[in-house]
Order: structure tokens, then sequence, then C-alpha cells
């Protein structure tokens, strides 16, 4: 177990120049320059903070050994289904953090940003070719915030035509958690609609939900079944012949991106995780970037401001001047510029033929994955489809017969040096776990993931308490070495310092 900083403490060793006693001399003698300058003596601490006293190289030796224990896409395989945890290219961080990129401040003029902004009208050209999309805006900060933007233009766009009645948003019961929350947050009603035994949208449920009420309906395709749905174009009907729009969640497109576009395949408007799917490293809380895209009809309603560019080549901003029926704005400046510019890199980095070869590859690790994992016992939530991007395999027999659950295999997963895929999640399959291998990752990798999960197995049948005590080798504050209370963590976390 890794010593405490505070354990490594011993009086008077440290760097004086971070020591705050000293700061109080120089607080005295910058108020002795400036004239009429306020003293800042009252200001500062009475008695020092009791800070652990070390060198500056324990410093540095002790939050690299504790970096070294974590998992991370750089460090290990990370299959989280639904999120795409993927080695991103170096070379896109690197253009993005150029000092004429880095060094912009938000409020340069137009005219000696033109660079920047040729970059952010091309990338939003490249996410109309992509998604199929007649415009997009780059402004939403997060995809959560793409998705309130894409839902808010749906609202927008019924109430301009006076159709205040259509107050319900349809979303599919294996729907991620944020499209119902991002409903309520734009005012409308969730009604959820089923999904059948082979993981498609229940076409009667939809069927007998649809009507005047209907604003539009939220969808991810592939679903977070880790299935296409093979209807879509007969759902795309329904929906628009009752008056509502469909909204396409970006989440899994990296399993159809160069295959098939969601404009073609009826969608209205569209999010795109670029942090997922074109390159930012996804995971611990941002920044990210959530571009939304969309049909004509929703044209007027995009979010400001977005990049255009005139007769002569010359690019500037688009506000309400150009776009009187905008949502307005969803960030302070411009959005997350950087990550921006990663997704530009990325996307320049790959063209259209290597957006292609990334959902051939995540689709083809998906199946080759599933297919091990079917052939060494695990039983998978649809064995009669072919999978996506990822994949479900249920441990309810598992459950049933040796007592050990989707946690537990995802704790002991840990000891075996891989990151566990998605538990849990979607709810409609007990004791799941959703699992994305990703297009980057090699087969060499895939396969000792199987053999880890054939290892867990074994271990299930033979030992069971040893996977409900799992993991062993991670280490805990304290010193012990048993699983930690998970909901405790999250809900009653203690940060206190040690004194």
């Amino acid at each position: 177990m890794e010593p405490l900083l505070f354990d490594l403490s011993r009086a008077h060793r440290q760097n004086s120049h971070h020591d705050p006693a000293s700061w109080a001399e120089d607080a005295g003698a910058v108020s002795q320059e400036g004239a009429g300058t306020p003293p800042l003596q009252p200001f500062l601490r009475q008695q020092a903070v009791p800070l652990p006293e070390v060198s500056e190289l324990e410093v540095v030796r002790h939050f690299t050994r504790l970096s070294q224990r974590n998992f991370s896409v750089d460090t290990h395989f990370y299959p989280l289904g639904s999120c795409t945890m993927k080695y991103n290219p170096r070379i896109c961080n690197t253009v993005a953090m150029q000092a004429g990129f880095l060094h912009r401040h938000p409020l340069t003029s137009t005219s000696q940003s033109q660079g920047v902004l040729a970059c952010l009208y091309e990338l939003q050209e490249m996410l109309c070719t992509l998604t199929g999309m007649t415009a997009v805006s780059l402004t939403p900060m997060a995809g959560a915030q793409g998705e309130f933007a894409g839902v808010a233009m749906i609202r927008a766009y019924h109430q301009a035509r006076g159709d205040r009645q259509r107050t319900e948003m349809l979303i599919p019961d294996a729907a991620h958690g944020t499209n119902p929350a991002t409903a309520a947050l734009c005012g409308f009603t969730v009604r959820e609609i089923a999904t059948d035994a082979q993981g498609d949208l229940t076409l009667t449920a939809l069927q007998a939900a649809v009507g005047p009420r209907t604003a539009g309906l939220m969808l991810t395709n592939p679903s977070t079944l880790g299935v296409f749905e093979r209807r879509i174009t007969e759902i795309a009907r329904i929906v628009h012949d009752a008056g509502g729009l469909l909204y396409y969640d970006g989440a899994n497109l990296n399993a159809i991106a160069g295959r098939i576009r969601p404009g073609d395949m009826g969608f209205d408007a569209i999010h795109i995780n670029v942090h997922k799917t074109l390159a930012t490293p996804h995971g611990g809380g941002g920044p990210g970037a959530g571009p939304v895209g969309v049909g004509e009809r929703l044209r007027p309603f995009l979010p400001i401001p977005m990049v255009g560019r005139d007769g002569h080549g010359t690019y500037h901003w688009l506000t309400t001047t150009e776009f009187p029926q905008s949502i307005g704005r969803l960030s302070t400046f411009h959005g997350n510029i950087g990550v921006l510019l990663r997704a530009y890199a990325y996307l320049r980095l790959t063209g259209a033929q290597g957006m292609r070869r990334v959902a051939d590859y995540a689709t083809l690790n998906a199946n080759y994955l599933m297919a091990r994992l079917a052939q060494a016992g695990f039983q998978t939530a649809f064995p009669a489809r072919r999978a996506t991007h990822e994949f479900i395999i249920t441990l309810k027999g598992e459950a049933q017969q040796w007592g050990v659950t989707a946690l537990d295999f995802a704790k002991r997963l840990l000891d075996y040096g891989f990151y566990a895929p998605t538990v849990y999640f979607p709810m409609l399959v007990p004791e799941c776990l959703l699992i994305e291998p990703t297009e980057t990752e090699s087969r060499e990798t895939l396969d000792r993931f199987v053999e880890a999960m054939v290892a867990i197995r074994q271990e299930a049948m033979q030992d069971p308490q040893r996977l409900r005590e799992a993991p062993h080798a991670i280490p805990v504050p304290g010193g012990g070495t048993s699983r930690l209370d998970d909901t405790q963590a999250a809900r009653k976390p203690d940060l206190r310092m040690p004194l």
C-alpha cells in the first residue's frame, strides 16, 4: 500500500520558497511598493496550514507512483460499453496545442482569427457529410448539452408553427438515461416505448403511442442493446406521419461512421460526441464537445454562434442576425474549441476511407469478441443478432448456478489487469455486461480478455467466494484489500485530510 504523503512528512523538510511563512515577508514588501495599497498582513493566516513537509523529489515520486496505479486507456484495455474508450492519436492533441490555437483569446477579432475559423468551418462541413445533415453548430460543450440542443430545437420548431399541443417525447426503454432527463428538462412528458425480444423497437407500441401530442422520438441506432434498429425507415415514417420529429443520440456513431448516415435514416437532429468518436480522450468529467446537426426544417433554430464564409472566402461568426429563431447561446463564447480542433485533426488524419475503417474494425472486434465468449460458454443477450460496435452478455445463469453476479465478475477483472465493462446497463438485461472493445484494440488484447473471462468463470464454479470478495490486488486506504462499498463511496466519500 502506498503511504500517504503525511506519512512521509518530516519536520522542516521543505522548500522555503513554498513556505507560507515567507509569503508574509513578500506581502509586506509588495504593500510598501504600491502607493495607497493596503497592507496584506491582516488577511494572512496567523498559523501555518498543517501540510506535509516533504522534499520536492518525494512529492514527484509519490504522485508518480499513485498515477501508475490508475486504470487508463494508455495502460489497460478499457471495454466500457456505450462509452468508446479508445486510444486517441497524440498527433490530434499536438495539432490542437499549437501556439496559434492555444494562445488565441476568444475575443480576438475575426480578421485575426481566420485560421481557426477556417478549421471550424471545415469541421462543420465534414460533420454534415458524415451525418447526412444540412447544417451543424459546434457550440454545445458536452454530449448532454448537444442532446439538450437537439430536443430544444424540436420544441422551438413546434412552437414556431403554433403547434403547442405536442408535449410528449417518445423514448425507448433501452435508451441512455440522459434521454428522458433531457426531454423532461425541455418540458416534455416522457412516454416509454418497449423493445422486443430481438432488441428492436416494438412497432405496435410505437403506433399506439404516436398522435397529435407527439413532439418526437429520441433514438440511438445502433441502440444501447448493441444491435442495429432494422426497421428504422418504417419508424421514421410512423413518427413523421404523426407530425413528430426524430432525434438521434450520437453516442454510438462510431459503429456506422462512413457506412450509413442518420440523415439517410430519416433523423431530423443529431448530436455528435466528438469526445467519443473523434479523438478526444473520453471520461474523467471533461472537457467534451457535442456538436449538433439538423435537417433543413430545424436549421433556423440552431444554437449560435456558427461559422460562415462569404463569397470572398472570408470567415465570420453567424449570430442572431442570420438566425433570428435560434435557441440561443449554450456557452459564453464558442464552445470547447480545443476539443473541436482535435476532432478536426482526427477527421483530416483518417479521411473518408479511414472513418469507414473505424466502423469496420469497431464492428469486427465486437463480433469477434462476442463469438469467442459465446464459444467459451457465456450467454449473449441476443444470440440471433449480429453485434454492432458493442454487445451484451448476461450472467443470469452464473448468478443462479453459483451465486456470483455481474459486479463480482467486474471486480475480479481488475485483478487480471482489465478495466471492467459497463455493468447493469441497459437494465432490460439481467446481470448485464455491456462490452465495447473499440476499433483500436488488437486481436491479442481481445484474446487475453477472453482468457481472463474464462478463468474467472472457472473460479466462479470452484471458489465463488473469491469472486464475491474481489478485487484482491487493488490497494485501498488503510492497507486492506477487501471490496469497497460502491454506494457509500459515491454518496458519502471520506475526503478529510488527516491531521
